[in-house]
């Protein structure tokens, strides 16, 4: 091996219900990531938050057996990122091991305590570059309501919503049902405001199912958001990714269209990562060329008003007549190697690692987002 290969912390696992996920896509990185160019040391976060240092063999051994989904415990030595006067160690807590010096970290975190801006405002601290985007982007990208806030205001495309605070609901939940539906036209889609991979989403098409639905995401996030949803349109999503070191073009892959076949009649958890065969995955989209570049333009536009760095997926909706609205922005999208924005990419001309060697060397070039 090459002796002066870029040396990266991976971090994933992490204490969201997004853990599982996150175990797959640092096995499908690990076994894609450049090895000649990158020595990797594992940080994997286990869901009591304790972090274990662990080698790339065993990270690449994490899968999916039939549906029960891979999962970090305690049985490793705890380690810790340490800031020195010459430079960022990854250290077990224990001694047991040799320090190993890193230069960036690539974040596989998804969810809270990951995506969320905290892991990010740690590593700000630290010194240490990352792959993907800051506090500020991946705090707003994480909150649904805080993101559409911020969309709007830059007049970006977005679909009717509801918002329904703790404070609203201990006071008046009936209240806040009618509120709901004086606005919005059913079916709906109530989702916990700060979670991701769609856990806690439900689907309302009867008024009696509301209440039940907004406890239901109360469970994952006290903060509830209620979206009305688009009936007969298509959803199709665009992987962007940051300029290139030394340009400023942000760029765009082509679009990719998920058709959905399982009972609850959108992207959910199950369809999502347990192979059932329940949505079909069309890359590229059969677009007319039209709609896809407004389609591209608009993820663009997303990922500039956000201020987000790296990477993002960005899922929208087309409707019948060809309209384009924004549903969300995702800083961190799932990332194995069948997951949509890899996919998106590779049809687009950049492989999986050739994708994975892109997101380091945009983290290496960026400046420190810390204001001094």
């Amino acid at each position: 091996m090459p002796a002066d290969r870029t040396r990266v912390a991976l971090i994933f696992g992490g204490q969201s219900t997004e853990h599982q996920i996150s175990c797959l896509t640092a096995a499908g990185v690990a076994k894609a990531i450049d090895t000649d160019r990158f020595e990797v040391y594992g940080v994997g976060i286990s869901p009591s938050g304790i972090w274990h240092r662990m080698s790339l063999d065993e990270i690449t051994r994490l899968r999916a057996e039939g549906r029960t989904l891979p999962s970090l415990d305690d049985h490793l030595p705890a380690a810790s990122l340490v800031r020195e006067s010459d430079g960022v160690r990854l250290m077990n807590c224990d001694g047991s091991d040799d320090p190993a010096e890193v230069d960036v970290a690539l974040v596989l975190l998804h969810g809270a305590y990951g995506e969320d801006g905290t892991v990010q405002g740690m590593l700000e601290m630290l010194g240490l570059p990352y792959v993907g985007s800051g506090v500020a982007a991946s705090a707003i990208g994480m909150d649904k309501h805080l993101m559409k806030v911020s969309l709007a205001n830059a007049g970006l495309p977005i679909g009717p919503y509801e918002l329904v605070r703790t404070s609203q609901w201990d006071q008046d939940r009936q209240g806040c049902c009618d509120r709901i539906a004086a606005s919005l036209t059913l079916p709906v889609y109530v989702k916990p405001a700060r979670g991701g991979s769609s856990v806690g989403i439900t689907r309302v098409t009867d008024p009696a199912d509301l209440a039940p639905a907004i406890e239901s995401a109360r469970g994952f996030d006290p903060k509830v958001i209620v979206e009305e949803g688009f009936v007969d349109s298509r959803e199709v999503e665009c992987a962007v990714l940051g300029p290139r070191p030394g340009e400023a073009e942000i760029r765009t892959s082509h679009p990719g269209e998920i058709v959905v076949h399982s009972e609850s009649a959108f992207y959910d958890f199950d369809a999502k990562y347990l192979p059932e065969g329940q949505v079909d995955l069309k890359i590229p989209a059969e677009l007319p060329a039209a709609v896809e570049q407004q389609v591209r333009e608009l993820s663009a536009r997303c990922f500039e008003a956000l201020e987000v760095e790296g990477l993002a997926r960005v899922d929208t909706f087309v409707t019948a007549s060809g309209d384009v609205f924004i549903n969300e922005l995702n800083t961190m999208p799932g990332f194995t190697e069948l997951s949509m924005f890899p996919s998106l990419w590779q049809v687009s001309g950049l492989s999986y690692t050739d994708l994975i060697t892109d997101l380091i060397e945009q983290a290496l070039a960026r400046p420190n987002n810390v204001i001094r």
